[in-house]
C-alpha cells in the first residue's frame, strides 16, 4: 500500500466529497476515484458509501481511518525524526503526561531544556497511564509520566520525587468537606466515581478491605475533568490524586485525602533500546542529569 493513497483516503473521509478532494490533492477526479476503488479491491471491503453528492464512511471505512491516521501520524513524526538527524538539536519531542502534580513541573522542565536547545518544539499528550502505555508501545508518544503502579519490565525509567495523596473530591458543602481526611467507614455507602484504569481500581478496593461489588461506583474516569462535573452536580464522589485537583481546582469543590494516608510516586518512562531522535535523545539525557546530579 502506498502512503500517498493512505493520505487520498483520509482527505476524502475528512470532506466527503470527490470533486472537492481532487482539488484539494491536485489529481483529477478519475485519478482519485480509480485510487480508492483500488484500496478497496485490495482490501477486500468497502470503505465508502457513495451518494450523488456526499460520500461517507461505511463501518469497515470508520476503521481503517483510525488506523490509517495513526500509521500516518508515526511516519510523520519518523520523517522528522531522521530530518533532525542532519541539523543541530532541533525538532519534537514527544511526551505523554497523567494529570498531577507533575503538570507543573513539566513546563520548568521544558522552559530550561528550551534554554539549552531553542529549536526543539513539544507534542504534549495529556491521557491517563494505560492510555500514555499505549502510546508509548506504538512508538506515539517517545516518553510517558506515570503514575504507579505501572509494569515497568519493558521500561527505562526514572522514579521521580514528586507523591501523591489520595483521597475523595467532594462539594465544599458536603457534611464531609468539614474533615482534614476521609476514613474507610465514611466512603463504603457513598456513590463514587473511580479511576477506570483496573490496576488502580484493584488498589482501591485493596486499600478499602472490600470487593468491587460491595461498592457504589457510579462511573468510572481517565481524567478529572468530566468527573468533577458529576461532583458539581452531587452526582457522586470521585476517588482521585491531590495533584489531579489542584490544577483545576473550582469554588464549589474540594480535595479530602484519606486516613490512612495513602501515597503514589510517578515515574518518567520511555521504551528501552529505542533508537531515539537526537532532541529525544538528550531531552532524556537532560531529566537524567536534573534527578541523579
Amino acid at each position: 500500500m502506498d502512503i500517498r493513497v493512505f493520505k487520498y483516503f483520509l482527505t476524502v473521509a475528512k470532506v466527503g466529497n470527490i470533486t472537492k478532494a481532487a482539488e484539494i490533492l491536485h489529481v483529477t477526479q478519475p485519478t482519485l476515484s480509480r485510487q480508492l476503488m483500488d484500496l478497496e479491491e485490495e482490501l477486500g471491503t468497502r470503505l465508502f458509501i457513495r451518494g450523488k453528492r456526499q460520500i461517507t464512511l461505511t463501518n469497515s471505512g470508520l476503521l481503517f481511518q483510525q488506523r490509517v491516521k495513526e500509521m500516518v501520524s508515526l511516519l510523520d513524526k519518523t520523517e522528522r525524526d531522521l530530518a533532525e538527524q542532519k541539523d543541530l538539536i532541533g525538532g519534537v519531542v514527544s511526551v505523554g503526561c497523567v494529570e498531577s502534580t507533575v503538570s507543573r513541573t513539566l513546563p520548568e522542565w521544558l522552559e530550561k531544556f528550551s534554554n539549552q536547545h531553542p529549536r526543539v518544539q513539544y507534542e504534549l499528550y495529556s491521557a491517563d497511564g494505560d492510555d500514555i502505555r499505549e502510546k508509548l508501545d506504538r512508538g506515539n508518544v517517545d516518553i510517558g509520566i506515570l503514575l504507579e503502579p505501572i509494569e515497568t519490565a519493558k521500561y527505562d525509567y526514572i522514579r521521580l520525587p514528586h507523591q501523591e495523596k489520595w483521597g475523595i473530591l467532594m462539594r465544599r458543602d458536603d457534611p464531609l468537606a468539614e474533615k482534614k481526611s476521609v476514613s474507610i467507614q465514611d466512603i463504603l455507602s457513598l456513590p463514587l466515581i473511580v479511576p477506570r484504569r483496573t490496576i488502580v481500581q484493584n488498589e482501591i478496593t485493596s486499600w478499602l478491605g472490600v470487593e468491587e461489588d460491595n461498592l457504589c461506583i457510579i462511573a468510572s474516569h481517565n481524567l478529572l475533568t468530566n468527573a468533577m462535573l458529576l461532583v458539581e452536580r452531587k452526582l457522586g464522589y470521585a476517588i482521585c490524586v491531590g495533584g489531579a485537583y489542584t490544577i483545576r481546582e473550582s469554588s464549589s469543590t474540594c480535595f479530602v485525602p484519606f486516613e490512612p494516608e495513602r501515597i503514589t510516586t510517578h515515574v518518567i518512562a520511555w521504551n528501552k533500546n529505542k533508537i531515539f531522535s537526537p532532541a529525544t535523545a538528550h531531552f532524556i539525557q537532560f531529566i537524567k542529569e536534573t534527578y541523579h546530579s
